[in-house]
């Protein structure tokens, strides 16, 4: 109904008063529907123009759409640095172009990670958020500004992103992702960006990845350190296989207590995009069955071979 409002608004330009009426009955819709719509610009052909969420949160009640790959002259000059890449090249582009990321979680993490998926060329990025934006958070968020303060961070996230990257298609999951919606939301999409800050949720992604047979990339910063793994089902360890159960909460240090360096986040995200990007070209070595770890205060990175551990039971199940 969205589209065929704007579609016959815009060879009519009766003034601002019917522009008025149909900008109500859509966003009235929207509210009753639980639909949320984000338009990309319509500078690459108006493609994906408008795209419903479904019923919310992420629910997989609608058909999702994807790229099919295919690269225009402009899609050619935007990516002719990655094109000309050994071993990436036109094929590699055009598998982003067809490629669906979810990033959940849209913080110190997820706000670099988006950047440079949708920078690279990443054809449809979910975005999954609950909260809104904090003065606190820009210190290290780097999606947001002062104007976004009190926003809802998946709103002004793919909002950013819509004016930066006008030909991805950005879905909008506004609420946390749960055990009652992650199936159907996770689903959706080829890849994860596991971008949380707390160990309930990440141990929630890990479980539903590996019982959907989904890859994702975890990551975590703490302080000046962080540490990054990619989990591919059945070929490696998951998460669970390598931190156990959920600790209890006097059991760690919270960001909150401890702080946290907006460059160490930055460069983990960074490492998180560059997980999904090979995962969707095909090209290099994931890090599955290594946790990279990153000291920013000593300028220093290290890797940790993982085992699988035999006993996990999501592993088992899966």
């Amino acid at each position: 109904m969205a589209e065929k409002a704007l579609r016959f608004f815009r060879p009519f330009p009766f003034g601002f008063g019917l522009f008025y009426f149909w900008y109500s009955m859509v966003n009235l819709v929207s509210k009753c529907l639980d639909v949320v719509w984000i338009t990309p610009g319509y500078g690459n052909g108006g493609a994906h123009a408008r795209r419903p969420m479904g019923r919310f949160p992420g629910e997989a009640a609608f058909s999702m759409d994807q790229h099919d790959g295919l690269l225009s002259e402009e899609d050619r000059l935007r990516y002719q640095r990655s094109i000309l890449l050994e071993g990436f090249g036109p094929e590699g582009q055009r598998k982003l172009r067809a490629g669906r990321v979810l990033v959940v979680g849209l913080g110190g993490l997820g706000s670099p990670a988006l950047y440079y998926l949708a920078a690279a060329g990443v054809g449809t990025i979910g975005v999954v958020d609950g909260d809104r934006v904090d003065l606190s958070n820009l210190q290290r968020q780097i999606l947001y500004g002062d104007g976004d303060v009190g926003q809802s961070k998946a709103l002004a996230a793919a909002d950013r992103i819509r004016r930066c990257y006008g030909s991805v298609a950005i879905i909008v999951h506004e609420g946390r992702l749960t055990a009652e919606n992650g199936v159907g939301m996770v689903s959706l999409y080829d890849f994860v960006i596991e971008a949380t800050d707390n160990f309930e949720s990440k141990f929630l992604v890990n479980d539903i990845c590996v019982g959907l047979g989904k890859p994702f990339s975890h990551a975590a910063v703490s302080g000046y350190y962080g540490q990054a793994m990619t989990v591919v089902p059945g070929a490696g360890p998951c998460y669970r296989c390598v931190f156990g159960n959920v600790p209890s909460r006097d059991a760690v240090i919270s960001p909150d207590e401890e702080g946290t360096l907006g460059m160490v986040a930055g460069s983990l995200g960074a490492v998180q995009a560059m997980e999904a990007i090979k995962y969707l070209a095909g090209v290099g070595r994931l890090l599955v069955g290594r946790l990279f770890t990153w000291d920013g205060l000593t300028s220093t990175a290290r890797e940790v071979t993982l085992p699988v551990e035999p006993s996990c039971p999501v592993c088992l199940k899966s």
